[in-house]
C-alpha cells in the first residue's frame, strides 16, 4: 500500500528517523488522514518506501502503540485505535476506550497529555473538537523534544520482566538497600529537621548548605586534589540537575556538543532537549579519542568512563583540554562512580589540571549511598557560577532537601560518612571479583569483559553473533535473569545496528549468594542454546582423558 506522509520535513526538523516516522503517523492519525481502522503497512513495506530500516519503522509503531494511537495484533498487522481498529486487531470491545455517545478514542493517549497537540502543528485543535475533551497544549519545540524523549525512555524501560519473584536482575541500580545504613541515616536527618525549627527563613541560599559545600571542598581536595573554595561549590538536585542546568546555559539550536558514545542516557538526553547537535566521540579500551571537534562543549567522563569503566590516559586528558583552549569551549566533567575503586591510583582531575576555568566538575552521592538522595554539586568555573546559580533559582529558589544537605555535612564531620564507604567498598569489591570471574572464566566465550578497576558495574561485549546474543537475552528472562542492554546508553540511539551488542552487569544492589544465582541461570541459559559446552559434558570429558 502507498501511505503519503510527511516524513522529510519531519526529518529536518528532529534529524531522527524513527522520530519523524512517529511524528508523521502520529499528526495523520490525529487529522484524520489516517481514520479508525486501517492497516498501517507493514514495517518492510514502510521501510522499502522511505529508506529506511525496519528497526525504525518498528520502534516507531512501538512508540504509537504506548500512547494508544495504534493496535497490534498478532499474525493481522498493526491498525489505527478506534472501535474498528481495535475489532480488526482482535481486541476486546473494552479495550477500544471509547467514551460511549462521542465514540472518542480515551486510552493511552489522553492519559499520556494528548500527543498530537504536543506537536505543535495545530493538529490538537483538528482533533480535538469532540465534545469533553480538553484542548491539547501547543508545546515549545523544547517541550515536544522532552516530550518525545519521555516516550523513548517508557519503551525502554518496559522491558524488565517482573513475573518471577526470584527473578535476578543484573541491570544496574545502584546501592542496594541492605547495605546502606537507613536508620543511622533517618536519624540524623530528623535531627536536623529539629535544628531547622530554630533557623530564620532566610538562612538558606540557593546553592546550598555552606556547612556541605565546605565538606565538600575539603574532601576533593584530600581525595581528588582539586583545590576549591566552598564558594565555587553549588549543591544540586543530583547530578544530572547540574548537567541540564549547564546544558541550557551553554547549548541551543545551531550550537555542538561533544558526548562519548556510549554515554550516560541523561546526558545525551541533556543535550537534545536543547535543540543543539550531538556529536558523538567514540570511545575505546583508554577513554574517549580526542579529535579537534567543531564544537563549544564537551561531556566526559575521565575517571571511570560511563558505562564501559575505561580510565582517560594522561596523555588524552591533555588533549582535552588543548582543544578547549583553542576552540574556547567548555568541558563537562562527569566524575561519576569513582568513589568505589579497587586497586590502582586514582587519576587526576581534568579539573585539577585546568589552568584556564574551563571545566566544570560535577559530582553526586547517590551513588555512594541511596539514588532517593538526591544530592550532587558543581564545582564551577568563575565565570559560570553566577549564570548557573541564577538559572537554578528558577527552580529552586530555596535549596531542595535543606536538611538532608545539613544531616550529610554533619555525617561527613563526624566520619559516619566514610564509615559507611569503607564497609561499602569491603563488601562491593567482593562482590565484584565473583562476578567478573563468573564471567571471564565461567562465560568467557560469551562476554569479554571490559578491564575497570572502579565502579558498582562490569560492562562486556558480546563476542558471537548479534542473533546470538538475542536469542540468549531472550532465554535469560525465562530463566528469570537479566543485565542492561548496552544500547541504552548509545549516544545515537536511533542508529539501528551500530556496533556490537554489549551488556552492563551491575552488583551493588545484589549479594554473594544472588550474584552466583544469576551467573549460573545465565549459563545454563547459554547451555541449553548451545551457546556454551554444559558443565557435565565438560566432566565427563576430562574423566575420559
Amino acid at each position: 500500500m502507498t501511505l503519503q506522509l510527511p516524513y522529510d520535513r519531519y526529518l529536518a526538523e528532529c534529524g531522527s528517523k524513527h522520530l519523524a516516522l512517529y511524528r508523521a503517523l502520529r499528526d495523520a492519525i490525529a487529522t484524520g488522514a489516517l481514520p479508525p481502522g486501517d492497516r498501517l503497512p507493514s514495517s518492510r513495506q514502510l521501510a522499502a518506501a522511505y529508506g529506511v530500516s525496519r528497526g525504525s519503522v518498528s520502534l516507531a509503531y512501538d512508540m504509537l502503540s504506548a500512547e494508544g494511537y495504534v493496535r497490534a495484533g498478532v499474525g493481522k498487522g498493526t491498525f489505527v485505535t478506534g472501535e474498528a481498529g481495535a475489532r480488526a486487531a482482535g481486541a476486546p470491545d473494552s479495550a477500544a476506550g471509547t467514551s460511549g455517545a462521542a465514540g472518542e478514542s480515551t486510552g493511552a493517549r489522553g492519559a499520556a497529555g494528548d500527543w498530537p497537540g504536543a506537536a505543535g502543528t495545530g493538529a490538537g485543535n483538528a482533533s480535538g473538537g469532540a465534545e469533553g475533551r480538553a484542548p491539547a497544549p501547543e508545546l515549545s519545540a523544547w517541550g515536544r523534544r522532552v516530550a518525545e524523549m519521555e516516550v523513548r525512555r517508557r519503551l525502554g524501560n518496559g522491558r524488565r520482566d517482573e513475573s518471577r519473584p526470584d527473578a535476578v536482575s543484573f541491570a544496574p541500580r545502584g546501592l542496594g538497600e541492605r547495605w546502606f545504613p537507613w536508620m543511622e541515616w533517618k536519624s540524623s536527618v530528623a535531627a536536623q529537621w529539629r535544628k531547622l525549627a530554630d533557623r530564620p527563613d532566610d538562612a538558606s541560599e540557593t546553592e546550598g548548605s555552606l556547612e556541605l559545600r565546605r565538606q565538600i571542598a575539603g574532601r576533593l581536595r584530600r581525595e581528588r586534589g582539586i583545590v576549591c573554595r566552598p564558594e565555587e561549590v553549588v549543591v544540586t538536585g543530583g547530578s544530572m540537575q547540574a548537567i541540564a542546568i549547564l546544558a541550557q546555559l551553554l547549548l541551543e539550536e545551531g550550537r555542538s556538543a561533544v558526548v562519548e558514545n556510549p554515554c550516560y542516557p541523561g546526558t545525551r538526553d541533556a543535550v537534545t532537549a536543547t535543540g543543539a547537535t550531538l556529536v558523538p566521540a567514540p570511545v575505546d579500551a583508554e577513554g574517549i579519542v580526542p579529535r579537534d571537534w567543531d564544537a563549544g562543549m564537551l561531556f566526559v567522563t575521565p575517571t571511570r568512563q560511563f558505562p564501559t569503566g575505561a580510565v582517560l590516559k594522561l596523555e588524552r586528558r591533555l588533549e582535552l583540554l588543548a582543544w578547549a583552549s583553542r576552540r574556547q569551549a567548555w568541558i563537562v566533567e562527569d566524575d561519576y562512580d569513582s568513589d568505589f575503586r579497587w586497586g590502582g591510583r586514582p587519576i587526576e582531575p581534568l579539573k585539577s589540571l585546568d589552568r584556564e576555568g574551563r571545566v566544570a566538575y560535577v559530582g553526586s552521592f547517590s551513588r555512594s549511598m541511596r539514588a532517593e538522595v538526591r544530592i550532587g554539586y558543581a564545582v564551577l568555573p568563575a565565570s559560570l557560577r553566577e549564570p548557573f546559580v541564577r538559572a537554578k533559582s528558577l527552580y529552586d529558589p530555596y535549596p531542595e532537601g535543606i536538611a538532608e544537605q545539613r544531616a550529610l555535612a554533619e555525617w561527613m564531620a563526624e566520619g559516619g560518612y566514610d564509615r559507611h564507604m569503607r564497609r561499602s567498598r569491603r563488601i562491593f569489591h567482593k562482590l565484584q571479583s565473583k562476578l567478573r570471574e563468573g564471567l571471564e572464566v565461567g562465560m568467557g566465550e560469551l562476554f569479554e569483559v571490559v578491564p575497570s578497576d572502579a565502579g558498582l558495574l562490569l560492562f562486556a561485549y558480546w563476542r558471537g553473533k548479534p542473533s546470538d546474543y538475542r536469542r540468549l537475552t531472550d532465554r535469560c528472562r525465562e530463566y528469570g535473569v537479566g543485565w542492561g542492554d548496552g544500547r541504552k546508553y548509545s549516544a545515537t540511539p536511533d542508529e539501528k545496528d551500530a556496533g556490537r551488542p554489549s551488556a552492563l552487569f551491575g552488583f551493588a544492589h545484589l549479594d554473594e549468594a544472588e550474584v552466583e544465582e544469576g551467573l549460573s541461570r545465565i549459563r545454563r541459559a547459554a547451555e541449553s542454546l548451545g551457546l556454551l559446552e554444559s558443565a557435565q559434558s565438560n566432566q565427563g570429558g576430562r574423566a575420559h582423558a
